[in-house]
């Protein structure tokens, strides 16, 4: 049974010039290209189909990172991710729990 994970993407990039505003988005637009929603503003998250999915995926985010500015990456388990406490405001509908199934054999 896969274990299903989450990779949560803080960064903190620049914005001052023309161009650094342009890599800004650029990376912005690949985490929301890579399946990646936004939790909060420079909070970005995505649910993985177990912990090779979460290798390739940290892969790519790695081959996509500015070359200024900071950029950090958490993988946790949905069980963990589920212990997130909202002191204030309400989970996205992207956030919702992932269902897990189990199979029966008789």
């Amino acid at each position: 049974m896969h274990k299903y994970m989450r990779i949560l993407v803080f960064f903190d990039l620049p914005v001052k010039t023309k161009q650094e505003r342009r890599r800004a988005t650029q990376f912005r637009n690949f985490l929301l290209k890579d399946g990646y929603y936004m939790i909060q503003f420079s909070v970005y998250a995505r649910l993985c189909n177990g912990t090779d999915m979460a290798d390739i995926h940290r892969e790519r985010l790695r081959a996509n990172v500015p070359d200024d500015g900071s950029v950090r990456v958490l993988t946790i388990t949905e069980k963990q991710y589920e212990n997130v406490e909202i002191l204030l405001g309400k989970k996205s509908k992207y956030e919702k729990p992932v269902q897990f199934e189990t199979l029966s054999l008789f």
